[in-house]
């Protein structure tokens, strides 16, 4: 395990402040777009995918069924059009496979990144449930937010050698996400979210990380958990449970000191690991609904805009904050004329909201040297617009 640096630290603490920024400008509410979009979720990709995945048969690694799910996946991307598809090859106990990783890019933050993933191998059976469930729920994600402008980039990523003890994951940590210092907003981990055959499955265990080493990325990822778990009642007609992470793709994340979430189903499986985790014995109509519930999640973190009816600030050359650092002066310079209802809020370190004011005109100044020195949010938003930008009080 990596312990985080000081300069890593300061990073989480601004997530973490992202975060609940989002949350307490915006409150979180449900929105008719999002939903627009989830509404497009289809029950037969859903079937039609995880039979393909079944009839692959047993995935461990070295097989031919995993190399031929590999394809599968690759192909399902290509034929979306997406292009930044990257195969990471790795190779333990004499055999080699591959992670799978597929980059959308983001129109505000393009190099902050919401990871979704899940692991693709099996052991013992197909794992139509374990995890043929979480693969075919990221790829139908994929396929509707193709098209969606997210603020952020998104990282589909479907790791082998889970079944194994989390290999393709920590090869991912060890050999992108620390030599590339990846800039990480979230990881949301889907892991069996199949239900189980003849049971009420009507309830989504919702995951956040509770482990103390690290601790610092506990309370952000309690944070973003409570955020799913509302999308989930916006966007699904699941229930919501929350509980602990473990033993999935995201440990290794979290031993890094990312901030983490995670899906598993509430009515576990009795056929995990087993050659009867088939079809039969999953609930079909439950992934469903998971699949849109994530859906949900997926556009709230990713930040998702209606490029139909709204318009939004490049961050780079639209807006401006300056100087920056500043002595608590800063002049706010708007590249068009978009100050209908547009207000300026800046929050601490701790969330809290310091200052409030209206912007009336596309250059205005603002007086902040009343506060201490330190880093601050500043997110300008109207009912069409947000943007955030840190700025620093010297």
């Amino acid at each position: 395990m990596q312990k985080p640096t000081i300069m890593r630290q300061i990073l989480q603490t601004l997530v973490i402040l992202l975060t609940l920024s989002i949350s307490s400008l915006n409150a979180q509410t449900y929105n008719a777009y999002y939903n627009t979009v989830v509404s497009n979720v289809s029950s037969s990709n859903i079937l039609t995918d995880l039979t393909a995945f079944e009839n692959f048969g047993v995935k461990d690694v070295g097989s031919t069924a995993l190399g031929n799910a590999q394809n599968w996946i690759k192909t399902r991307y290509q034929n979306l059009g997406y292009t930044n598809i990257v195969e990471q090859p790795f190779s333990y106990g004499g055999n080699t496979t591959n992670n799978i990783i597929i980059t959308k890019t983001g129109s505000v933050y393009p190099n902050t990144y919401l990871i979704i993933d899940a692991h693709y191998d099996t052991i013992n059976g197909t794992g139509t449930n374990d995890n043929g469930s979480g693969t075919v729920l990221i790829m139908e994600l994929a396929r509707l937010l193709k098209n969606v402008n997210t603020e952020y980039s998104i990282k589909f990523i479907h790791f082998s050698g889970e079944e194994d003890g989390l290999i393709g994951s920590n090869y991912y940590v060890n050999n992108t996400v620390i030599p590339d210092n990846l800039d990480i907003s979230l990881v949301f981990n889907i892991d069996e979210v199949g239900g189980v055959n003849g049971l009420i499955n009507n309830t989504i265990v919702c995951e956040n990380d509770q482990d103390n080493t690290p601790s610092s990325n506990n309370a952000a990822s309690a944070a973003s958990t409570t955020i799913m778990a509302n999308c989930f009642g916006f966007y699904s007609n699941l229930n919501t449970e929350i509980s602990y992470a473990y033993s999935s793709d995201y440990v290794p994340f979290e031993n890094n000191g990312e901030i983490i979430t995670g899906l598993y189903e509430k009515n576990e499986t009795p056929h995990a690991h087993t050659s009867s985790d088939t079809l039969a014995n999953m609930d079909v109509n439950y992934l469903f609904e998971v699949t849109k519930g994530a859906l949900g999640t997926a556009l709230e973190f990713a930040v998702a805009l209606n490029t139909l009816d709204v318009t939004t600030f490049n961050s780079k050359s639209d807006i401006s904050f300056y100087p920056n650092p500043s002595t608590g002066k800063f002049n706010i310079k708007l590249k068009d004329s978009i100050t209908e209802n547009l207000e300026i809020v800046v929050l601490d370190v701790l969330g809290k909201i310091v200052y409030k004011a209206k912007i009336n005109s596309q250059t205005e100044t603002i007086d902040l040297s009343f506060l201490n020195s330190g880093i601050y949010l500043a997110t300008l938003k109207n009912d069409k617009t947000r943007v955030t930008k840190k700025i620093v009080i010297q």
